[in-house]
């Protein structure tokens, strides 16, 4: 287990501040966050690279806050992997062997026949491709069996169909592993949902929120968390009935229905992600309540899905797929009702 209480640390014009994590055995703990949020001075803290100027860090119950890296009993695989490029791939293995006093070959040839790279052991990482390279740094690693495995960016360097191939090796490997604890920093907001057991949203040097993949998507605890995992569509109104768990809420331009248990009278905003308005040429009896109806102002084809905006009174953002848009013979300036469910709308005082 590792615990992170109230740390804290000013580095150059950026503080991380009183910080508290725990994270348990045997977990892949996904840390996400925009760049420059902090999330690798935490990492670089938690491996024993810098001290806290207050705080602490425990690791399987011992305190390792001002021990040297060494005795934190961890690995840490870098962004950009930091293969020796003098070294082949077996030496470079071998170099985790030798920090960990570790002599058996056998324990080498193991290892790299789960990860597959058996037959880049006499090659040289500038001869490498990325994946390759990532494979490298993570036999490097996980020689030693380790109990903690810290990961800083690992799949940012990939391209799209590497990277799935990464996150395939990474899962297997924890599922292999059933005490091995992964602390895995990204950006990505699909790595992070795809691979945590729980997540900790971390700006500007303060954390968020901590839960589970579903709780971090769909129950933002903020209005700044909801815009940076998605919710493009923020309403501000007031509850004007509250009738079961279905609420009614008036904004300065329309009514709309959600779920939720707040008081009559409360100020609330109403979030929204684009992907779960569904546009249509005529308003649905469907189980869809809320159905607005507006101007189409501006097309975006992102490949197979399109961004939508529509003007209700206010600004919509949508995200369809490219062959509705196509059916629907979606353009700019055409009338369409933009519809979406109760249960679609979240709901923050």
């Amino acid at each position: 287990m590792i615990e992170i209480e109230s740390l804290s640390r000013k580095w150059k014009n950026f503080t991380l501040e009183k910080l508290s994590l725990k994270i348990e055995i045997g977990e892949y703990f996904v840390i996400l966050g925009p760049t420059g949020a902090g999330k690798t001075l935490l990492l670089e803290l938690i491996a024993g690279f810098h001290s806290p100027d207050t705080g602490k860090i425990l690791i399987g119950g011992k305190d390792v806050t001002h021990l040297p890296p060494e005795k934190h009993d961890l690995v840490f695989v870098y962004q950009d992997y930091s293969l020796f490029p003098h070294m082949s791939v077996e030496k470079n293995i071998e170099f985790g062997m030798h920090m960990k006093k570790i002599k058996s070959k056998e324990k080498l040839f193991e290892i790299a026949r789960d990860l597959k790279i058996t037959h880049l052991l006499d090659r040289y990482p500038l001869k490498l491709s990325g994946g390759e390279q990532q494979r490298v740094a993570l036999a490097r690693a996980l020689v030693t069996d380790p109990e903690v495995l810290l990961l800083d960016e690992p799949l940012s360097a990939l391209d799209p169909r590497t990277q799935e191939t990464a996150r395939e090796l990474l899962s297997t490997i924890h599922k292999n592993k059933e005490r091995l604890t992964v602390l895995h920093i990204t950006h990505d907001q699909t790595e992070a949902r795809i691979m945590a057991d729980r997540i900790a949203i971390i700006m500007d040097g303060k954390l968020m929120q901590v839960g589970t993949p579903e709780e971090i998507f769909e129950k933002p605890v903020d209005s700044q968390v909801a815009s940076f995992v998605g919710f493009e569509n923020m309403l501000s109104g007031r509850v004007i009935s509250a009738d079961r768990g279905l609420l009614r809420i008036e904004t300065s331009e329309m009514i709309i229905e959600a779920s939720g248990d707040i008081e009559v009278g409360s100020q609330v905003h109403a979030l929204l992600r684009p992907e779960n308005i569904v546009l249509s040429k005529t308003s649905t009896d469907s189980s869809v309540r809320n159905s607005l109806q507006g101007r189409v102002t501006e097309v975006w084809t992102l490949g197979a899905l399109v961004r939508v905006k529509v003007d209700c009174g206010i600004l919509l953002n949508a995200l369809i797929t490219r062959q509705s848009a196509e059916e629907m013979n979606i353009l700019p300036g055409i009338s369409v009702y933009a519809q979406f469910k109760v249960s679609s709308v979240h709901v923050l005082r």
